[in-house]
């Protein structure tokens, strides 16, 4: 028997090891199981060049014995000699993987464990650990080593059937859960699903094993990235589309991510992308990696090039880590293109689930924005024929994208883009637009009130206008200007019966032909600036007046309903047999009731008032028909 004591350098390193190293008890599972996978990558490898004895399929088992408190993990790896153990556990954090892969360096297997200081995070739920192992080299004879959390360790011989090692914790008083079966299984399933070795609890197989990232495209049909999504996300319905991410170049990484179907606040803040290192789970939170625009996508990457710290429960953040979340938008880029391209008709379908991560991701990152240039698309109102290039015809509807919509524009129009945000509460400015067959864009999504002054800002040549916001000279008819016998002009007359109905200086009164079947008898213009103030509000959630003091209230004159106010007010139309005095004070009421509904129509309206225009829309109607 042997006894001495382990090298470090300092007096106790387990204090530092609990609560500097591993903040995360459970961990030591993680840990001691990534091990046990790494021998048996070993030996395999080691028995291909006949260095050691060739061993049966690999294999982990972890047995509990809830009386003496003990959790016993075995494998059949390539086990330790006693000068292996000697080496490369008694010297804490020195890894035995760097001088095995240095070694056999032509192998393909991969080493994601290392005895050493990962061995040690056994320490932080056990009271002493005891590890029993034999070489698979010839004429090898079993070793135990006992450590009592102490910097004393001992080692003997022992009797040990089959190469392979034995780790049994006895587990502290304190740390009593993890002798529940239940919980262990919970934790393999959370970090250990996907490695590529049977781990088995009391007999029973617990892990998948099969990590479907690490196969190539064409070996997964729909249906698998369908299964993987569910079993990923239970309850969460199916994904949008995918994105399969398989590459040794300029980095090794792997990886699925899923663009779901429909995302909350909290998804953007959090994220939901499980970061793996070898098939080993390390962590759920990868900001560090991933663009904040990409974080509410959903799936897994996988990469041993990503920097961890000692204990792989947190990144270490540097220059390569935002390199490779670059990487991984350009790939997310280089799909949704391939899916436009290829099937058109369902990137439409996916448009406003994938539009938030586009226009967010290009506003955040100028890169980002060049790659998916050709990939925003809006709504248009175009008559264009669809050719898969210039618009995209699905369900009905049509759609472009900017540059295309450019083009179509005429140089009179200065590159105005005419948009509109909402086609039922903008549809009469919407349909003086449409009626002239003038291409109108639809930007109908909350981020557009911020997205649209950053396409302005990338495209300086181009400035966008809402239709409500400014119809333009070529709206109004070049008719002759009419005259009354009283030497007024018609339009001033109309002018003064409105000013005089609402009784109000800051509305400013403008008389036109709007053109078109459907153009209302009135509508209310704001400045594009101030409309978009009002939707920035909007998407701040902050409460902004409906209606400024200052707007432009344009009356129709071509309408029926307005040249029925002009005969009533002017007292052309006799109302009744009895009754030869024109009713001044209902074209007054009219007027009124009139300017509400211009009101209404761009949300001018307080809750209450709404109530009143209906109150007094229905008293008017009565009191026309009564004189009928």
């Amino acid at each position: 028997m042997e006894e001495g004591q382990i090298q470090i350098h300092t007096e106790n390193i387990f204090p530092i090891i609990k609560k500097a190293v591993y903040s995360d008890h459970e961990i030591f599972l993680r840990e001691l199981i990534s091990n046990s996978v790494d021998a048996i990558a070993k030996r395999r490898m080691a028995a291909i060049s006949g260095d050691c004895i060739e061993g049966d399929d690999g294999q982990i088992n972890i047995t509990i014995d809830p009386e003496k408190k003990t959790i016993k993990i075995t494998d059949n790896g390539i086990g330790m000699t006693s000068d292996e153990v000697k080496k490369y556990i008694n010297q804490v954090a020195f890894s035995s993987a760097e001088d095995f892969l240095e070694k056999y360096k032509k192998g393909n297997e991969e080493i994601i464990g290392h005895f050493g200081l990962g061995f040690y995070s056994s320490f932080m739920v056990a009271k002493e650990v005891e590890l029993i192992t034999l070489s698979a080299k010839e004429n090898s004879k079993a070793v135990i080593w006992k450590c009592d959390g102490s910097p004393k360790f001992s080692i003997d011989e022992c009797s040990r059937d089959q190469p392979g090692t034995d780790v049994i914790l006895h587990i502290l008083e304190e740390e009593v859960e993890y002798i529940d079966p239940s919980r262990v299984k919970n934790l393999i399933q959370k970090y250990c699903d996907f490695m590529p070795v049977t781990i088995k609890l009391e007999d029973e197989s617990i892990n998948k094993r099969e990590a479907p990232w690490r196969k190539q495209p064409k070996e997964l049909s729909n249906q698998d990235y369908i299964d993987f999504y569910r079993y990923l996300y239970p309850f969460q319905g199916d994904p949008l589309l995918w994105v399969h991410l398989n590459t040794d170049y300029p980095y090794n990484l792997q990886g699925i991510l899923y663009f779901p179907r429909s995302v909350g606040r909290a998804d953007w803040e959090k994220g939901e992308i499980k970061l793996f290192c070898n098939q080993v789970f390390v962590s759920d939170s990868i900001k560090e990696i991933v663009p904040r625009y990409l974080m509410a996508l959903r799936g897994v990457l996988d990469s041993q090039d990503i920097p961890l710290n000692v204990s792989r429960s947190a990144l270490q953040t540097d220059r390569r880590v935002r390199s490779i979340g670059s990487f991984v938008a350009k790939k997310v880029s280089d799909r949704l293109k391939a899916i436009k391209t290829e099937t058109p008709d369902f990137y439409v379908e996916a448009w406003e689930a994938i539009s938030p991560f586009i226009k967010i991701g290009a506003m955040e990152d100028s890169k980002f924005a060049d790659q998916v240039d050709e990939l925003i698309i809006f709504g248009t109102t175009t008559k264009a024929e669809a050719n898969g290039t210039d618009v995209i015809e699905y369900n009905n509807k049509k759609y472009t994208t900017l540059q295309k919509y450019i083009n179509r524009i005429q140089d009179e129009t200065d590159k105005k883009v005419l948009y509109c945000t909402d086609e039922i509460s903008q549809a009469s400015a919407l349909s003086l637009w449409t009626s002239k067959e003038v291409e109108v864009l639809k930007a109908e999504t909350v981020i557009d009130a911020q997205f649209i002054p950053w396409l302005e800002e990338k495209y300086e040549n181009i400035s966008f206008i809402r239709v409500d916001s400014d119809l333009g000279e070529s709206q109004n008819e070049a008719t002759e200007e009419l005259t009354e016998k009283d030497g007024e002009k018609k339009s001033e007359k109309l002018i003064k019966l409105i000013k005089e109905s609402l009784g109000n200086d800051k509305v400013t009164i403008q008389v036109k032909d709007l053109k078109g079947a459907e153009a209302p008898p009135a509508i209310i213009l704001l400045p594009e600036q101030m409309r978009r103030i009002n939707d920035i509000g909007a998407l701040m959630e902050q409460k902004l007046p409906g209606l400024p003091e200052n707007h432009v209230l344009v009356i129709n004159q071509n309408h029926p309903v307005i040249k029925g106010l002009v005969k009533l007010h002017s007292g052309t139309i006799v109302m009744s047999a009895t009754e030869s005095s024109p009713s001044k004070e209902l074209a007054k009421e009219i007027a009124k009731n009139l300017y509400d509904m211009a009101r209404l129509g761009v949300g001018g309206l307080e809750p209450e008032e709404v109530l009143g225009l209906q109150t007094s829309s229905s008293r008017l109607m009565g009191q026309l028909l009564e004189k009928i």
